[in-house]
């Protein structure tokens, strides 16, 4: 990622441009340089200014009303913002530079009559990674196929990583690893490349080496499905904490509580977030779900009813048919069916 030259104002002040690597509550560590910068946020960013309207081209617009920002953080990982030093080794960020493209989810709603918003969860990055487990905890394909329409709706290549490969060794009766087959192909079928992987033996760490070499990438999964043993295996030494999924429950503890991203070695970066059972998509019309399933695209607007058919009962629909006749999963259909439902 590169950044422009850092540049002074009239005064003589430093002002510096570097890359958001963390954030926790208000607080964030941005890299410049070879340097490690604690900053804060200035309260500007913090703030939505209403100008007057009379002439929205003039420079000379006044302020007339102030509203705090309390919905969202303006500031997302990967984000490259310009920052002045405090003197006493922190900083200010003072402002954000255009992203090229973002990764985000819509907030859960806290009431009835609430609205939602837009909760960035990444900025200015190559792929999104979802990575599920074979077992412990059980895969949830519908989840991969919401977290794939999310990439698809901000036009960013997805790249899946199955884990826990050793765990076949249990699967007795092939039933898994059949399951597992299928599953993984259907995928590449429509266009999206599978990495199968096991931390223990090291199965698929070199390929998904070479994947992630020199691209930023987002690791999203829910927790327990090994998204940190795997960053400890790519790179050993990040220090990572993992914990161990709940028996109990099946359900993963949650290891990562605030969002991070590791430079790599082999060049490039991971931004690992917090287990998310829950994806939102941001700002998708029920009408155009269909669009962010690639093997659905091609069919819409021959359906019978063309652009207006909601693919579930009307007579006539390519899509179904294209169900029916074993060229669309009925699985991933269903996924997209629950995703229209909300």
């Amino acid at each position: 990622m590169n950044l422009p030259r850092n540049t002074s104002d009239d005064e003589g002040s430093v002002e510096l441009l570097g890359i958001v690597y963390k954030k926790n509550i208000g607080l964030y560590s941005v890299h410049s340089g070879d340097r490690v910068i604690p900053c804060a946020l200035s309260t500007r960013l913090r703030k939505e200014f209403i100008y007057t309207t009379v002439d929205p081209s003039s420079q000379h617009r006044r302020v007339m009303a102030v509203k705090e920002i309390d919905h969202s953080d303006p500031i997302a990982i990967g984000d490259q913002v310009r920052l002045t030093e405090a003197g006493d080794g922190t900083g200010l960020i003072q402002g954000i530079l255009p992203r090229r493209n973002r990764l985000s989810r819509r907030t859960a709603v806290a009431m009835p009559g609430a609205h939602a918003f837009e909760q960035v969860v990444a900025a200015n990055i190559d792929q999104v990674v979802p990575v599920f487990a074979i077992s412990q905890p059980e895969p949830h394909w519908a989840m991969l196929d919401r977290y794939l329409a999310s990439a698809e709706s901000f036009d960013l290549p997805a790249l899946i990583c199955i884990t826990k490969l050793d765990l076949i060794e249990a699967d007795t009766d092939g039933s898994l690893v059949g399951e597992i087959q299928t599953i993984a192909h259907g995928y590449r079928q429509i266009g999206y490349p599978v990495i199968s992987i096991s931390v223990r033996t090291g199965e698929g760490l070199d390929e998904l080496r070479e994947a992630l070499h020199d691209k930023v990438s987002v690791f999203v999964g829910k927790s327990g499905v090994g998204k940190t043993s795997l960053l400890n295996a790519l790179q050993p030494g990040l220090g990572l904490h993992t914990q161990a999924v709940n028996r109990a429950t099946g359900k993963g503890r949650h290891a990562t509580t605030w969002l991070e991203m590791f430079p790599l070695e082999l060049g490039g970066a991971i931004l690992d977030t917090p287990g998310m059972r829950e994806v939102g998509l941001w700002d998708v019309n029920r009408d155009e779900l269909a669009f962010l399933f690639p093997e659905m695209r091609s069919l819409m607007g021959k359906c019978r009813f063309g652009l207006d058919c909601q693919h579930d009962e009307e007579p006539g629909c390519a899509i179904r048919q294209a169900v029916v006749e074993g060229e669309i999963s009925p699985r991933r259909y269903q996924s997209y069916l629950r995703l229209r439902e909300g």
